[in-house]
């Protein structure tokens, strides 16, 4: 594993007293394209180029080594990869990503902003929008085109009608209605299989799959989630839950 460094006349690193350059890696699995994007930096006085990486493993190096302001991340090496760009944020939550992408669709270049790359631009942008593009992100700005813009929009209008109509709500079987019923109620899994007739295990088995229908991580957003979209009460299915009188022992082992 290597990074190439900025050698040289222009150092590997940037002065500390230098607080106004824009301290950019390159990581792009094509020699040319980094050396084209070095040549068209090297003109401008207040951007500079610490490192260059070919693949995400030397990239994450880099950023290990050298304070970045901006990284500009070839598309390519994070396709098919769903953990590239949190771990980017995680190792250098200051730096801002920009993607260069080939071709632009909308369901990738609406997943990209919403992980948090701050800006998505064609392989064959202009040099005087490169850098406008670095410069402006640099500043905490967001690089986004009106296309992009009208995909962002529809993707957020879309989700949110998704959450507000009943009809696109996940399918619950019965016997998913009844646990979540009991869970509303504040029982226990113990108290819940005892209701339902079955086991604690089975409970278990059950509520994993009730979160990946909804998209909840644990029994308290189950029941807010429920509560706020009226999941029992929009539902044609009777829901047949017992009630659970607090004098009755509930059995010792199910």
């Amino acid at each position: 594993m290597s990074v190439e460094v900025e050698t040289g006349e222009e150092d590997f690193g940037v002065p500390d007293g230098d607080a106004g350059t824009i301290k950019v890696i390159l990581a792009d699995s094509q020699a040319i394209y980094r050396v084209g994007m070095r040549k068209v930096f090297a003109l401008e006085d207040d951007i500079r180029v610490v490192a260059q990486a070919e693949t995400l493993e030397n990239l994450f190096a880099a950023l290990q080594r050298f304070p970045t302001d901006v990284v500009i991340l070839e598309g390519h090496l994070i396709a098919g990869t769903v953990d590239a760009i949190p771990e980017f944020m995680r190792r250098a939550p200051q730096a801002k990503l920009i993607v260069q992408i080939s071709s632009s669709d909308e369901s990738s270049t609406v997943e990209l902003y919403r992980r948090g790359v701050r800006g998505v631009v064609p392989r064959s942008i202009s040099p005087d929008m490169l850098v406008k593009c670095v410069r402006r992100i640099a500043s905490g700005e967001t690089w986004i085109d009106n296309q992009s813009i009208s995909w962002v929009i529809d993707a957020y209008r879309a989700q949110a009608s998704v959450l507000t109509n009943p009809r696109s709500q996940p399918k619950l079987s019965e016997k998913e209605l009844a646990i979540i019923a009991c869970i509303t109620r504040g029982m226990r899994n113990k108290e819940i299989a005892y209701q339902v007739g079955t086991t604690e295990q089975v409970v278990k088995n059950y509520l994993r799959k009730i979160y990946d229908k909804l998209g909840v991580a644990d029994r308290l957003e189950l029941a807010l989630y429920c509560l706020h979209h009226k999941i029992l009460q929009s539902n044609a299915r009777p829901v047949d839950v017992p009630f659970v009188d607090p004098g009755i022992p509930l059995r010792a082992k199910l």
